[in-house]
């Protein structure tokens, strides 16, 4: 066997920082899921961590475009708030500086889902 020094065929640059949900965070969004699974609005979510942005996506289907977005933007913290509710086609339904304030646009009799 001979030994071959070069390196592999990919090697990972340098590691960047990705953007993550808190636990108290997760638990919110999760208990928020738990409720609209119960009422029969959503079957299925998908979290993704980026660089820039924390992302919690809910679905009809699987094999859908996200029903709701909730994302979390560290950086826009300062100025509009680092949390965002967005509607289908990207539309912004409530911004602000605090999880559970955003998470008020769900509340029941506020909102209604129409097919």
């Amino acid at each position: 066997m001979v030994f071959d020094p070069s390196p592999p065929p990919f090697s990972p640059g340098p590691r960047t920082a990705v953007v993550f949900f808190e636990r108290r965070e997760l638990n919110q969004l999760l208990r928020l899921y738990g409720r609209m699974v119960a009422a029969g609005e959503w079957r299925d979510y998908a979290i993704d961590g980026l660089t820039e942005a924390c992302v919690f996506s809910v679905f009809r289907r699987a094999t859908e475009s996200p029903l709701y977005r909730v994302e979390k933007r560290p950086a826009l913290a300062r100025k509009q708030g680092a949390w965002a509710v967005l509607g289908p086609g990207g539309m912004i339904l409530k911004r602000g500086h605090e999880l559970d304030q955003v998470l008020k646009v769900f509340d029941k009799g506020r909102f209604k889902v129409v097919d």
